[in-house]
């Protein structure tokens, strides 16, 4: 629930680029793990280990600007006079959004080049822990969302390249699983650094003298180093197995990436199965993204307490957890792709009962456990179905495409729930809207050929 208080196996084939033979791939077999009796590990080797914990740092900065953040820009902003909060906070999630949708597919393609895929992770992910830092600077209020909007890109650059180096952890028939218990373990974790920081920002001034703007700036850094601390580890154990080009061809590689995205976006056109998960994705990720994003303002509209809302979201995060590893294990037995398409159908349920039976604080809690029972389960397995059929050695370029449709997903939903809205002038009909988005979704998802099934057998 984002703005509280008002406040995502071919062989290379450059087009004028020489190829380099593609390094031997081999999966990665789970080492130091048990298996419940019919083949089927249950415990996660290091390197699985290494990867869910990064979910569990940079979750802590989602989590603080969703409640915190916007709370403390708000401030900045009606220090300087100004009062719209709600646009001037879209205005940079949207900038940044659209930033890392250009940018992605283009740094992807040169992250698929042997060892480069963990530089340029750690690249943007140290963009966002020093931009976090500095957003502890007493700055004005245009200072302030520009060194935010530069936090949120090094968060969502380093995610992007972080989904893709799944491939590289597990393998496809442990995918589902590893993917959501990094939701699911991303969701309860990022609660501790949360209710530190609130308890600082509340009883800060009191134990120690600090005002409350003091205390807001050092939860930012108490974020930021929680956010290094789960990072360290993945950093240090990564290891990039699937690549297209080895380094000694970094320059071709880089001067053929135009010709390579071109080359992607055909492959990606002639994949039926692909490219219409990749829009059924857009849509329902963007149902799902704009749910959370307006909930908050939809119920401060209906008069619901802010404490209520900021419980709520709390609520979320603890029934995400069991929930989105419930999902992992509820996909190795009924599959991925219809799992997804239960979320899609619990989604269209959720979007029913917020619009025609939400009108209390009852309602809103009701709304946020059933947010929380699904929310991180459709992540999760989009993620990891989506590992399991696109080649392997173009895996980041892949997921720059990917990331496209998830970052200018997040765009649309709003607009159409603000354009009904304003058009009927019904709110309730504006969060209805979000269910033809929905049921688009779902009818690409029935027809869509699942070509996991027969990667899921290959592996």
């Amino acid at each position: 629930m984002t703005n509280i208080l008002d406040t995502a196996q071919r062989p290379a084939k450059p087009a004028t680029v020489p190829t380099a033979p593609i390094a031997p791939i081999t999966p990665l077999a789970p080492t130091n793990a048990t298996t419940d009796g019919t083949g089927n590990t249950n415990h996660f080797n290091h390197r699985e280990k290494q990867w869910v914990l990064y979910d569990v740092g940079n979750s802590a900065f989602v989590l603080l600007s969703t409640a915190v953040i916007p709370i403390y820009a708000n401030s900045l902003l009606k220090a300087a006079g100004e009062s719209n909060i709600v646009s001037t906070w879209g205005y940079m999630q949207t900038i940044a959004s659209l930033i890392i949708a250009l940018l992605m597919p283009i740094l992807g393609s040169i992250a698929d080049v042997q060892g480069m895929k963990i530089r340029f992770f750690i690249g943007f992910f140290g963009t966002g822990v020093l931009a976090c830092c500095a957003m502890a600077l007493p700055l004005g209020w245009i200072a302030f969302l520009a060194v935010c909007m530069l936090a949120t890109i090094g968060l969502n650059g380093s995610l992007t390249f972080y989904d893709s180096m799944l491939i590289d952890t597990t393998t496809n028939d442990r995918m589902d699983q590893v993917s959501s218990h990094g939701y699911g373990w991303g969701y309860v974790g990022s609660t501790i650094p949360f209710i530190a920081c609130i308890a600082l920002i509340f009883a800060g001034p009191s134990a120690f003298g600090w005002s409350t703007t003091a205390c807001t700036r050092a939860s930012f850094v108490i974020t930021a180093l929680w956010w290094t601390a789960f990072t360290i580890p993945l950093i240090s154990g990564y290891h990039q197995t699937h690549y297209r080009e080895t380094a000694d061809y970094m320059h071709d590689a880089v001067r053929g990436t135009f010709a390579e995205l071109g080359h992607t976006f055909r492959e990606i056109s002639r994949n039926k199965p692909l490219w219409m998960f990749m829009i059924a994705f857009f849509f329902y990720i963007d149902a799902v993204n704009t749910i959370i994003s307006m909930s908050t303002s939809y119920g401060t509209q209906l008069g619901i307490d802010s404490t209520q809302l900021v419980l709520a979201l709390l609520v979320t995060q603890f029934v995400a957890f069991p929930c989105a590893i419930a999902y992992g294990r509820l996909a190795k037995r009924f599959g991925c792709k219809p799992m997804i398409m239960a979320a899609v159908i619990a989604y269209l349920g959720i979007v029913c009962f917020a619009a025609f039976f939400l009108r209390s604080a009852t309602e809103f809690w009701i709304l946020a456990i059933l947010v929380g029972m699904f929310q991180g389960g459709i992540q999760a397995l989009s993620r990891s179905y989506y590992g399991k059929i696109i080649p392997k050695s173009h895996a980041n370029e892949y997921y720059g495409f990917y990331d496209i449709f998830g970052k200018t997903a997040s765009i649309l939903g709003t607009f159409i729930v603000a354009a009904t809205t304003s058009i009927t002038g019904n709110p309730s009909l504006g969060v209805l809207s979000i269910g033809l988005l929905l049921a688009v979704a779902l009818v690409l998802l029935i027809l869509q050929r699942d070509p996991a099934t027969a990667s899921e057998t290959a592996a």
